[in-house]
């Protein structure tokens, strides 16, 4: 699964373009931030991105994971979104 990894100075629109082609290819996308101002733009991302896959019928939802990644050989505590399409519902 192909990982975007977003940060304090990323552009909302940059990553939601991004995001939006990934599902169109693959279905699915995993997002990285660590740090509150990434995770801010990671979700501003993903609501923007949610606009552009609408007209496809797809409406995305996103599951958040905790993750402990190393950075410059530090441990770190990263949130991961895991960003997909919903599933219909059949009754």
């Amino acid at each position: 699964m192909e990982v975007l990894k977003v940060s304090t100075k990323s552009s909302p629109n940059s990553v939601a373009g991004a995001l939006a082609g990934v599902i169109r290819e693959q279905g699915s996308v995993e997002i990285q931030t660590v740090g509150a101002g990434a995770l801010n733009q990671a979700v501003k991302a993903i609501a923007i991105a949610r606009g552009f896959v609408a007209p496809m019928g797809l409406d995305l939802i996103c599951t958040p994971a905790f993750a402990d990644i190393e950075i410059n050989g530090e441990e770190r505590t990263a949130i991961r979104l895991l960003v997909e399409p919903r599933q219909p519902h059949h009754l």
